[in-house]
């Protein structure tokens, strides 16, 4: 006999961690243990005006374009994409699964 079909529900609370899902020996893994982003802000304040639209974290966008280059990914588009869709990308470049991607426009 079929059993019924199992609807998808979305959780009310969920414990979810990307670092979990992300394997060990990931080539990203690698570069960030090597890759301190940490004082780009600070290194960076001088050129950022205090009016206007807030601008996207400077290191979320070096970030993205690590993984682009790391991964052959040269379309800024696709590169949007894949960081939205991959774990691993989600991870490296520090957002977490309810975290919007910059749009490709960002980059040009």
């Amino acid at each position: 006999m079929m059993g019924p079909r199992q609807e998808a529900q979305g959780a009310l609370f969920y414990e979810f961690s990307i670092q979990d899902h992300v394997p060990q020996d990931h080539v990203l893994r690698a570069i960030e243990r090597f890759v301190d982003l940490s004082s780009i802000r600070r290194h960076l304040a001088p050129f950022y005006s205090s009016a206007g639209r807030p601008s996207v974290d400077p290191e979320l966008m070096i970030r993205m374009l690590l993984v682009g280059y790391t991964m052959g990914i040269r379309s800024e588009r696709r590169l949007c994409e894949e960081v939205h869709l991959n774990l691993a990308y989600r991870w490296f470049c520090r957002l977490d699964l309810t975290d919007p991607v910059p749009d490709h426009s960002t980059f040009s």
